[in-house]
């Protein structure tokens, strides 16, 4: 079995991290180079930067950031916000990212995964998605989980897949910093329809959350922030849980 993945998720706004509850009312949560460092020390196996502003705000996410990062951590690092050509994701690359993450971008050019694909290979594309229950429905959701799409979630996952994506992050709009578990049933029917890694993100608060994540669906890695970034849960503790729990952690 692959061993599961724990990624801390740095939300930057105006170059710093931020941390909200259901996408609103955010709160500072520190210095991102320094996060990123300490994150990578404490055996994070990923990480996750998103400019969650650059997409709204219609800028481009800030490259110069991306490379102090790159410069100070030795793990894989994915770079999202605002990206909306094959050549925007390249200059990322460049600047030290291994993968980018679209959004947005993706929904309103659908050709778009297939295009940074082919250009810079799937395994540098992860598909990020938003979706929220709305009438008993997941629902795609936009520009920082602001717009409705209607779009329905296993539908367009199944979708960018096929275009390309070599990964999936699905986040709970619903579940997003509430600390109250993950959206199993939503994951388990994403990680059914596509045959790429699936990394969750929204709801976790405690060490059991990642358990049962893991025990009960296919998803490939767990995503969280502001358990990791207000020390509630520290990453070795976490992965010392997992491990005695049995989940073959890396």
């Amino acid at each position: 079995m692959l061993k599961k993945r724990i990624i801390p998720c740095l939300d930057i706004k105006n170059g710093r991290v931020v941390k909200g509850v259901n996408f609103i009312g955010l709160k500072d949560a520190g210095d991102p180079v320094a996060l990123a460092k300490q994150y990578a020390r404490e055996g994070a196996d990923e990480l996750v930067f998103l400019d969650i502003t650059a997409t709204s705000e219609r800028r481009k996410t800030l490259a110069a950031l991306v490379t102090d990062i790159a410069r100070e951590i030795n793990i894989p690092f994915t770079v999202g916000g605002g990206i909306k050509t094959v050549e925007e994701a390249a200059i990322l690359l460049h600047c030290g990212a291994d993968k980018i993450s679209v959004n947005t971008s993706a929904v309103i050019n659908p050709l778009l995964i297939q295009q940074i694909a082919a250009k810079l290979g799937s395994q540098a594309v992860v598909a990020a998605i938003d979706a929220k229950m709305v009438n008993n429905t997941w629902e795609v959701f936009i520009n920082g989980g602001k717009t409705a799409t209607g779009i329905e979630l296993v539908s367009w996952a199944r979708h960018v897949a096929e275009m390309g994506a070599g990964e999936i992050l699905f986040t709970s709009m619903n579940s997003d910093g509430t600390k109250s578990g993950f959206e199993l049933n939503a994951l388990q029917a994403v990680c059914n329809a596509v045959n790429i890694p699936v990394i969750a993100s929204g709801g976790a608060g405690t060490m059991q959350h990642f358990e049962e994540l893991f025990s009960t669906t296919k998803a490939s890695a767990a995503l969280a922030a502001s358990i990791f970034h207000f020390g509630e849960i520290p990453l070795p503790q976490l992965k010392n849980y997992l491990k005695q729990k049995n989940i073959p952690i890396r």
